[in-house]
């Protein structure tokens, strides 16, 4: 058993160290030509105080999802404390570091344990903060082509091979689809004859986990407060945006763009983290490198300059926080214990 637990260790931290290798090689792959001497002397120049303000503003945005995801959970019946929510939240983030989308899980696992709410039902509740999330990036999308198209278009010239992920995405569509529908089909037979299925101990569990799933995944519709969550879902997103605009005013040769022209960067850096390295490390700065170049900024030394910046300091801010996390629940888990 002892071996077993042992392995799993040695499993974990090989992933993460994969994980983090692939980060590292994006990074150097965007910055293997960069001149750090220039970099260095810009950054001397930084005005620290919108640094200070976007990492302020970044922590306020991951206090206003702890308040939403707290919103999900109150139809299940609990009401955890803000607290242990805001500190599995940070957690999360801090995971993701090491192995990105293993937050989501070690993010759930720390509410149940501390708060005594089922791993399933937050699961559930994560679930749905993603599909949430997953529509409002879309949505900034699409506002970023109808406002920004000649750009658009623009960016996806000097990158075809984004163009080129986007055009092999819609070749694979009625794929997916066939595919959803198959599990439609799947899912309603496994209903149907769930009664002979569930004499099976092992598929029983499972039914169970399904149903406290489905439950939190669902809670969005059961919410009293519906238009306080569609309020903090924009908040959030709105702070997202303002943590990497405010960063603009740090910099002598970003301070002139305008609020439209930082919501590109916003959205196209944004796509960068769906790539799976460490808070986006390597594939956010690309991004946001690229887009900065529809506006006159050039990648040498001034876009990789405030992609550099802009991208390290949240990520110093989720570093501190995130240890600071893991000491405060340590102490919620020492008084809970005496």
């Amino acid at each position: 058993m002892e071996n077993n637990k042992i392995n799993k260790q040695v499993k974990n931290v090989i992933k993460s160290l994969i994980f983090i290798l692939v980060g590292v090689v994006l990074f150097w792959l965007v910055y293997r030509k960069t001149n750090f001497r220039e970099v260095f002397q810009i950054i001397k120049n930084v005005r620290w105080s919108w640094i200070i303000l976007s990492m302020v503003l970044g922590l306020f945005s991951h206090i206003t999802r702890t308040l939403r995801w707290k919103l999900l959970i109150r139809p299940l019946g609990y009401n955890p404390r803000f607290s242990t929510l805001f500190y599995s939240v940070m957690i999360m983030y801090f995971s993701n570091l090491a192995i990105p989308r293993s937050g989501e899980l070690i993010r759930c696992a720390t509410a149940s344990k501390y708060e005594k709410v089922p791993f399933s039902s937050l699961l559930g509740t994560v679930v749905t903060e993603r599909i949430i999330d997953m529509l409002m990036m879309a949505l900034l999308l699409v506002l970023v082509i109808v406002l920004q198209f000649d750009q658009f278009v623009k960016f996806l010239k000097a990158n075809p091979q984004i163009a080129d992920t986007l055009n092999n995405f819609a070749h694979l569509l009625p794929l997916l689809i066939a595919l959803g529908a198959v599990s439609v089909i799947f899912l309603v037979l496994i209903y149907i004859f769930r009664h002979k299925l569930r004499k099976n101990k092992l598929i029983d569990k499972l039914f169970v986990f399904t149903k406290e799933f489905w439950y939190g995944l669902k809670t969005v519709a059961t919410l009293e407060g519906k238009w306080l969550f569609i309020f903090y879902t924009f908040l959030i997103w709105l702070l997202y945006f303002l943590m990497i605009y405010v960063v603009f005013f740090a910099f002598d040769f970003t301070s002139h763009l305008n609020a439209i022209q930082g919501l590109v960067v916003f959205v196209l850096a944004s796509l960068g983290m769906v790539f799976p390295s460490p808070g986006g490390m390597g594939s956010w700065h690309f991004m946001a490198i690229e887009a900065l170049k529809l506006y006159g900024i050039k990648a040498e030394p001034w876009g990789r300059t405030f992609a550099f910046v802009a991208h390290e300091s949240q990520l110093a801010m989720l570093i501190i926080v995130g240890l600071f996390s893991i000491f405060a629940l340590s102490m919620v888990k020492n008084k809970t214990q005496s």
